[in-house]
């Protein structure tokens, strides 16, 4: 048998680097395809973003081409004027505006102490099944109608209120608002002299708008770091010290998107007001003394009546109102969204 030495047979074992295959170097692409399901989803999201804007802009430009007329007639004057007589050419929103305004504000003051404690109540309090309850009840509250809050604020609330408000014109009356007076500026203490007033109707408007203030507070206040809440009690913090040093400075952007969300709903509510107040053209600064106003409800209240050109002096106050709530609820969202990216968080 020959003799083999262990270099040959390496040698013979060995490929030649001719005969190698050549490894051809591919580089994957990074840049991913979206899928038919993705493409179908992008365009109907850009469609019906692009249809909401659409339909806001038409609505815009409808108000002003009715409210023309009108416009051209009264001028700057309608921002000024009291008196609500399109017919004599005499007309403007500013005691009704100042209505609008008034019953707003009071809506806020009773809202947003109570959507702050709700939402605080859910997101920190409450656990399991009692929170998942309290969600529900919030949920239905906001899908209670606005004709049913007008009913309970007639025959409930307004027979209980006006005890409140004597009280408060008796004790108060050093501030000009909580003066109930006549017109020779003697004190009123009869109960006609305090129903239907802008109190009653910002009750009823602030318990409206209290469900949508609180989803979006509680939204905000549940997406406060858990880091910097373990170390609030790691630092001997107590819960509600907690609360007060994370969760509502980062929740401070979700207060104020709400508030001014409850703003931009209450400064439009119809059917309640209607059914509270009672209509006055001029401005009254006695926030409990009968008689007050606001857009919304004078548009309900003289639509039907209307001339062509009274109409027209309707949609130059519904064109201004739209502008108020637009301005509003864009502020509004634009300080949610901040307080969503964590923008808001110290």
């Amino acid at each position: 048998m020959p003799h083999t030495t262990f270099a040959s047979m390496s040698s013979r074992s060995a490929p030649d680097a001719e005969t190698l295959p050549v490894e051809t170097e591919t580089r994957r692409s990074l840049i991913s395809r979206p899928s038919v399901s993705d493409r179908v989803f992008r365009s109907v999201a850009f469609t019906a973003g692009l249809i909401t804007v659409a339909i806001m802009l038409a609505v815009g430009v409808f108000l002003s081409f009715r409210a023309s007329d009108a416009l051209g007639v009264a001028g700057l004057s309608f921002l000024t004027e009291q008196d609500w007589a399109p017919e004599s050419q005499t007309f403007g929103i500013a005691a009704v505006l100042f209505g609008t305004i008034t019953i707003a504000l009071i809506a806020m003051c009773v809202a947003v102490p109570l959507a702050v404690g709700t939402a605080l109540l859910i997101s920190e309090v409450a656990q399991g099944r009692l929170r998942a309850t309290l969600v529900t009840l919030v949920d239905l509250m906001a899908a209670v109608p606005s004709v049913v809050f007008g009913l309970w604020g007639v025959f409930f609330l307004q027979a209980n209120v006006i005890p409140v408000a004597r009280w408060i014109s008796t004790y108060f009356d050093w501030i000009p608002f909580f003066r109930v007076q006549d017109a020779t500026g003697h004190a009123l203490t009869e109960a006609s002299a305090f129903t239907s007033s802008a109190l009653i109707a910002g009750i009823v408007v602030g318990l409206m708008v209290v469900p949508t203030q609180t989803s979006v507070m509680r939204e905000a206040f549940s997406q406060a770091p858990i880091g910097e809440r373990e170390a609030a009690f790691a630092l001997g913090s107590t819960r509600w010290g907690m609360i007060g040093a994370v969760v509502l400075p980062f929740g401070r952007g979700g207060i104020i998107g709400g508030t001014m969300l409850g703003l931009g709903r209450a400064l439009g509510e119809t059917i309640a007001v209607y059914m509270i107040i009672s209509p006055i053209f001029t401005i009254n600064w006695e926030v409990l003394k009968t008689g007050t106003n606001s857009v919304s409800a004078l548009i309900a209240l003289r639509y039907g009546e209307s001339s062509s050109f009274g109409l027209s002096a309707l949609m130059a106050a519904g064109l201004v109102l739209f502008l108020i709530t637009l301005v509003i609820n864009f502020t509004a969202s634009s300080i949610v969204a901040r307080s969503r990216s964590g923008a808001e968080s110290n």
